[in-house]
């Protein structure tokens, strides 16, 4: 993908659809979510087919990734998935699709369900496991448990799936070193083509951060860099390219919208909150399902805000992202006695006209960035 993909004359080949609802609120998710009806599900179905076919009328789209994330778009009934499904087709020419994602949390799958989404296109699929351990699945609020996850894997598998990735999470309050190492095997033992691995984060507006500023829960560098070394460890020897920072995958398995993202390309996003960029603006949705749902009935549009993004402001999204694949960045990007200094002290390391983070500097890749920024 060519890191200059911003032009807004460029057609747009990436496409994300926000699902806000959710079975149950995770006290440590900052994404746009909610717990809703039957009737508030079914309206905000048919405000997403409003502006997905404004958004196919408006821009020029050849999608080669979809991405269905949330809140759960799992917790849709079969016919409800299916008749989603059904007027994306219709609506968009999917004829150049090469991915198609959904994000599905254990507790809300099924065989019929997950038939259904191989039918309707779908072939990749995100399972947010998070951990195998029942007692920190319980701490996380998941309305799963180890059981129910490992179904749920298997029932993928036997509708077809080749493409799975779960995710977990580290450096959980409580978490040992001994009940990560074990989630890592139990994910290596069913054998996904794609594992993510993401750091725990006390984000705002979450009952975790509240429960993190009266003291309740803490972090640490150190531990967190432990479990990140034991994860890189733990999944490159059992076959896994660590190709970006949260991420691994079997060989020709990388998230092709993730790395779409990574790479800077235009991306559009349907859905309440959902972000959009295209060229040097930057656009985000209502972050209300009800008044998303409210401004397309009216025929107004759902964007709630508008930025314009400046060269500046491009150059330090495309280092901070650019750094944390495995691919890095042109060299001449950032300062080459800063980059000859990072080298030296075996943070980065250079290949042809490019630099990027060594496994060293992987550890401490937050603090590497901000100091080429």
């Amino acid at each position: 993908m060519s890191e200059n993909e911003t032009h807004p004359s460029n057609v747009i080949r990436h496409l994300y659809v926000h699902f806000p609802f959710c079975a149950r609120i995770c006290p440590y998710c900052a994404f746009y979510k909610t717990r809703g009806n039957a009737a508030e599900v079914a309206r905000f179905c048919e405000a997403l087919a409003s502006e997905a076919r404004r958004v196919a009328k408006k821009l020029p789209l050849t999608l080669e990734t979809i991405f269905f994330g949330g809140g759960t778009p799992t917790v849709l009934s079969t016919a409800q998935l299916k008749n989603l499904l059904e007027l994306f087709h219709e609506i968009f020419d999917l004829g150049a699709l090469r991915e198609w994602s959904i994000e599905a949390n254990p507790g809300s799958v099924s065989v019929k369900k997950a038939a259904a989404l191989r039918e309707s296109g779908v072939n990749r699929i995100s399972l947010g496991v998070q951990s195998w351990d029942n007692e920190l699945l319980h701490l996380l609020g998941r309305e799963h448990d180890a059981a129910q996850a490992e179904e749920s894997f298997h029932i993928f598998r036997g509708a077809g799936f080749s493409n799975i990735s779960i995710d977990l999470m580290f450096a959980l309050p409580g978490q040992t070193e001994v009940q990560w190492r074990k989630s890592l095997q139990k994910t290596i033992m069913l054998q996904p083509e794609h594992i993510s691995t993401y750091c725990l984060t006390y984000e705002e507006d979450t009952e975790f951060l509240a429960r993190f500023q009266r003291g309740e829960f803490s972090a640490h560098d150190e531990t967190e860099a432990r479990f990140l070394e034991l994860a890189m460890t733990t999944l490159e020897r059992a076959g896994y390219e660590h190709y970006e920072i949260s991420n691994y995958s079997r060989s020709g398995f990388h998230a092709e919208h993730n790395r779409a993202y990574w790479c800077g390309a235009d991306y559009i996003g349907i859905g309440p909150s959902a972000f959009s960029t295209r060229g040097f603006e930057r656009w985000q949705n209502v972050a209300d399902h009800n008044e998303y749902a409210r401004r397309l009935f009216a025929n107004a549009s759902p964007v709630a805000s508008i930025e314009k993004l400046t060269p500046a402001m491009k150059r330090t999204e495309h280092i901070a992202l650019g750094l944390r694949t495995r691919e890095g960045i042109v060299a001449d990007t950032i300062d080459q006695i800063q980059a000859e200094e990072l080298i030296s002290n075996g943070l980065l390391a250079r290949n042809d006209s490019r630099v990027f983070l060594t496994r060293a500097g992987r550890l401490l890749a937050d603090s590497v960035t901000i100091e080429v920024l």
